[in-house]
């Protein structure tokens, strides 16, 4: 999960979160229900009824918005791809599933599982509102979570990749091509001219007047100009990787460190006096960690003569070490779901180097200014 995240647990073994953005949107939810909806809606209420019912709505609002990532991420678990995290923040929610799909249908069934859900949520809330109908707040939340539900829904359904409809037109130009690379480059220009799309608008209600609602929408659209870029870039580095090995990454220049040693000793000793970034920690002759040197930067300098290196190394246990004819791509996104930079390539049972996710930037950085 983003360290930027605030944890809420788990569900479905998912990690859920809340990323510090969603407080801003929050309050800004409950301030408009508070001053403007419920207002509009219902007369006469008391001013803290108001705010209560707004921040009521507002944390239903955002469970509904939890439903609906959640559904895309069962969906994904039944097809045995990883769902890393699901984090609420300032545009509603997001899962990060750790893998593609493996076929068109699968993208197709995991893009619309979302939509179907909040869909689902909108019905239910509207069949409740007939029964709520003589308690006002209840009813008034009814209201509006049916509405922002189905709204949310259809928004979704905008072709505009990476939204759930941009998915859903990728696997079908998936299917049609049967070329997953084609389909996402498609899927993600045609999100981008989406995009400028949204920014036209919003440039065009802000010179009209509508402030508010222009800056939101011109804001949504740069929101999805970015991830859309993104995928793009994301599908380069997936074609700068194909047909490369670990072993034509991995580095054979690291440094076994016993388990006794300092920080300082190994700052003095290795870093400074040699240079050297890759280590490998070691216990009686067995290894029992790696140390990558973001773990010696988070450790305060004062505490380094005093702090040993299995303290603050990551333990063996926690890593999951590659084969050294494994595809570099798979070892890079196993990277991303273990959020570490380096990896043991291990074969036999006997260390034979350390694979960097600096060594394979470094390697893409070069093939693209060398026109590879």
């Amino acid at each position: 999960m983003n360290r930027q995240a605030i944890s809420l647990g788990r569900i479905l073994g998912i990690p859920i979160g809340i990323d510090y953005s969603w407080f801003l949107v929050f309050t800004l939810v409950t301030w408009t229900l508070a001053t403007s909806y419920f207002p509009a809606e219902f007369r006469y209420w008391p001013t803290a009824q108001y705010w209560l019912v707004g921040a009521v709505t507002a944390v239903l609002m955002f469970g509904s918005v939890l439903l609906h990532e959640l559904g895309h991420s069962a969906i994904a678990m039944r097809y045995k791809i990883p769902v890393r995290s699901i984090t609420l923040f300032i545009f509603g929610g997001v899962a990060q599933i750790g893998a593609e799909p493996p076929s068109a249908s699968a993208e197709l069934w995991i893009a619309i599982a979302g939509p179907v859900v909040s869909f689902a949520l909108a019905l239910l809330f509207s069949l409740l509102q007939p029964m709520v109908g003589a308690a006002a707040p209840l009813l008034a939340m009814a209201k509006y979570l049916a509405y922002i539900n189905g709204s949310l829904a259809l928004f979704n359904l905008i072709p505009g990749f990476p939204l759930d409809g941009g998915r859903i037109f990728r696997a079908i130009v998936w299917g049609i091509t049967r070329n997953l690379r084609r389909a996402t480059l498609i899927a993600a220009r045609v999100g981008q001219v989406v995009a400028f799309l949204f920014i036209l608008v919003g440039v065009w209600q802000v010179l009209t007047g509508n402030l508010a609602n222009g800056l939101w929408i011109a804001f949504i659209g740069w929101f999805i100009q970015s991830a859309a870029s993104s995928q793009v870039q994301q599908q380069v580095l997936h074609d700068s990787l194909a047909g490369h090995h670990v072993s034509d990454m991995m580095t054979r220049n690291y440094t076994i460190i016993p388990a006794e040693t300092t920080l300082q000793q190994l700052v003095d000793l290795h870093i400074l006096g040699s240079g050297q970034r890759n280590f490998v920690i070691t216990q009686n002759d067995r290894v029992i960690g790696l140390l990558m040197p973001e773990r010696i930067r988070e450790t305060p300098r004062e505490a380094w003569p005093k702090t040993s290196v299995v303290q603050v190394m990551m333990p063996a246990t926690q890593v999951k070490p590659v084969q050294p004819n494994e595809e570099l791509l798979t070892a890079l996104e196993e990277m991303e779901v273990d959020r570490v930079n380096q990896l043991p390539v291990v074969s036999d049972g006997h260390i034979l180097g350390i694979l960097n996710r600096d060594d394979i930037l470094g390697f893409m950085r070069i093939a693209r200014e060398l026109g590879i």
